[in-house]
């Protein structure tokens, strides 16, 4: 049985272990080997969203849940991350900045996709865009090494790739044009 508050606790007790995303990956990766458990106690996921799980200045702890064939624009964190799916899957486009160009360029280097019980792990300079191709919602915990709405950090735009500021309240509206897509029905 998963218990939020014990996984919490040891998240917080990761951060100050040498290798703190190791450790915080080995607290997700157990809480994972049962993600059907985690599930039960976070709740089947009925709308697309964010939910602070805790913040501090040294770690954050989210329930992200994507709504039907979400979409993410390439994003930083500035810090390290590791993401675990509990329901659904999530694809991600990893990308790297382009040496010497203009206004902060990326390309893409790779993509992995992630599914229930299964873990991502992120470093701290790590730029990512997110796909949730399913038709039905997927939720996910995201542990990061910091206060996460606190992080100044940068996204890029969709159709030239130029790195901008990121824009936190953009990002959550996503997640509400996700639910009202979804409440239209289709």
């Amino acid at each position: 049985m998963f218990d939020l508050d014990r996984f919490v606790e040891g998240c917080c007790q990761a951060v100050t272990e040498g290798e703190a995303r190791q450790a915080t990956r080995e607290r997700l990766t157990l809480a994972l080997e049962a993600p059907r458990a985690v599930l039960a106690a976070l709740g089947e996921p009925d709308h697309a969203g964010v939910r602070t799980l805790y913040r501090s200045d040294e770690l954050t702890i989210l329930d992200v849940v994507w709504g039907p064939r979400m979409v993410l624009l390439p994003h930083d964190h500035r810090m390290w991350a590791v993401i675990g799916i509990y329901t659904g899957r999530e694809d991600n486009i990893l990308w790297q900045r382009v040496p010497d160009a203009p206004a902060g360029r990326i390309e893409a280097r790779g993509a992995t996709s992630i599914g229930a019980g299964e873990i991502l792990p992120l470093g701290h300079d790590a730029i990512h865009s997110v796909i949730n191709p399913l038709d039905r919602m997927t939720g996910a915990l995201h542990v990061y090494g910091g206060d996460f709405f606190a992080q100044a950090r940068s996204e890029w735009e969709p159709e030239r790739l130029e790195e901008r500021p990121y824009d936190l309240e953009r990002n959550l509206r996503r997640f509400e044009e996700s639910n009202r897509r979804l409440a239209a029905g289709p």
